[in-house]
């Protein structure tokens, strides 16, 4: 029987997050006692361009290395991405579309054709107001626990805690655990 992992694609921009975010979720995994992969991949490797992010996580080893294809839930860090068709690719209607937009889930699907669950989140509104940056991918995380609990919150709060500390201050650490418990609180569900 083929092992079954619970699998994330991220779609950003190079510069916005997504990657770190993957990052992020499988370090969370992996001090959650799960086991867990994160990778990138890029276009053009500049600064705005298209890119895309994926996680395995599961409770046995991941041997698996290639790109997500039929995901469990697809994060789009950047709404200026929906009309493209790869977003949606291999993503089941009873699985999550969640996209950073300040636009509700009913236009979100009439863009993209997608019927399924689909959740949306002011994720750079949110950023702005907490860490006065527009990187939203702390508030995309907290979403993402929300819709699915693959990993706790708490073991999230601990590595933000922890990753975050030894670069910037208490200020910064405490406005991005802010921020991932709006975007936790925060989300407007269709499905």
């Amino acid at each position: 029987m083929p092992e079954k992992y619970f699998e994330v694609r991220w779609h950003g921009r190079a510069g916005q997050g997504a990657k770190s975010a993957s990052q992020f979720l499988a370090e969370a995994a992996l001090d959650a006692g799960k086991y867990s992969t994160s990778f990138p991949e890029y276009g053009a490797e500049r600064s705005g361009a298209p890119m895309k992010a994926f996680n395995r996580i599961s409770e046995v080893p991941v041997r698996v290395r290639s790109n997500v294809e039929f995901p469990d839930i697809v994060v789009v860090i950047d709404d200026t991405l929906l009309g493209n068709p790869d977003i949606t690719s291999g993503l089941a209607e009873e699985n999550y579309l969640v996209v950073n937009t300040i636009k509700s889930p009913e236009e979100v699907s009439k863009i993209t054709g997608f019927n399924g669950k689909i959740a949306t989140i002011a994720g750079t509104d949110i950023a702005l107001e907490e860490i006065k940056r527009g990187i939203p991918n702390t508030v995309m995380i907290g979403t993402l626990i929300k819709l699915t609990d693959i990993v706790p919150m708490d073991s999230v709060k601990q590595k933000v805690t922890a990753a975050f500390s030894h670069k910037f201050s208490q200020a910064i650490v405490d406005a991005n655990l802010r921020a991932l418990d709006r975007g936790f609180a925060e989300v407007n569900i269709n499905g």
